[in-house]
């Protein structure tokens, strides 16, 4: 990175009094100036390989409506995945989602260093700072990672217009899943869809959340729902009435003992 580059993360509603962080890791499409477009078209940037488009749309009205702290990405997956260890493959990747990365081959063991010192180690940084603050005001903070998915997947349709992932830790999950059928009976909520909390694809709700205790839920909405400012506007706002309901319960603010 240079000087004149944006920072790596941002801390949105960092003094928010809510019972939790919010974490948003693919929220940005953004390339430090030095690595151009990584070899890729400029339109790649704009597709979903890139970001998850929306989701930082979504993380902002959550963040403001539950007064509760948002630590968003500044930089591209394809920089560097920071849902992903430091020491997987899946980290830098060189192909994602059948697009070959040209500004990710062959990199030296300090262009790849460079990358998780200076964009992951930040980010994580930043998440663990929300955390522990967060631990002064009660000891189990909830940790609520935004994602978006495509809502095509291989010429086929999604049927979802939410994924609610978890892991054996379920406190979260159920009590949203139960409070968006309320809601909105409209929809069809997928239950560990399109993915699951399960898979071993992931690392910051399982660095943040998993070995802590912490309770935790992560959400995929699809992304034709949200790709202006009126639907992230719509489930946004869907997303923070839910959550408010969840997440008054004292009794979900303990350590997971399963």
């Amino acid at each position: 990175m240079t000087a004149d580059d944006p920072v790596p993360v941002t801390v949105r509603n960092g003094g928010g009094k809510g019972p939790g962080v919010i974490v948003c890791d693919h929220a940005s499409n953004r390339v430090p100036s030095r690595l151009g477009t990584l070899g890729l078209p400029e339109e790649s940037l704009r597709k979903h390989i890139a970001f998850d488009i929306g989701a930082q749309g979504v993380a902002e009205v959550v963040s403001d409506m539950l007064d509760m702290p948002a630590i968003i990405g500044g930089y591209s997956r394809l920089v560097v995945d920071l849902n992903r260890p430091e020491d997987d493959f899946t980290c830098i990747r060189e192909i994602y989602d059948g697009a070959i990365i040209p500004g990710n081959r062959r990199l030296s063991p300090a262009e790849h260093a460079a990358r998780i010192e200076e964009l992951l180690h930040p980010y994580h940084q930043a998440v663990t700072e929300a955390l522990d603050r967060k631990c002064d005001q009660l000891p189990f903070p909830a940790v609520i990672s935004m994602h978006s998915c495509t809502d095509l997947y291989r010429d086929v349709r999604r049927p979802w217009h939410i994924g609610v992932l978890s892991n054996r830790d379920r406190r979260m999950a159920e009590r949203v899943l139960q409070r968006l059928a309320a809601h909105r009976p409209d929809l069809t909520i997928g239950d560990n869809k399109p993915y699951s909390g399960m898979d071993p694809y992931g690392h910051t709700v399982e660095r943040h959340a998993l070995p802590q205790g912490r309770p935790n839920v992560l959400f995929e909405v699809r992304q034709d729902l949200i790709g202006d400012a009126a639907g992230q506007r719509e489930f946004g706002e869907l997303l923070g009435t839910v959550l408010m309901e969840v997440l008054g319960d004292p009794s979900l603010f303990t350590r997971f003992q399963g």
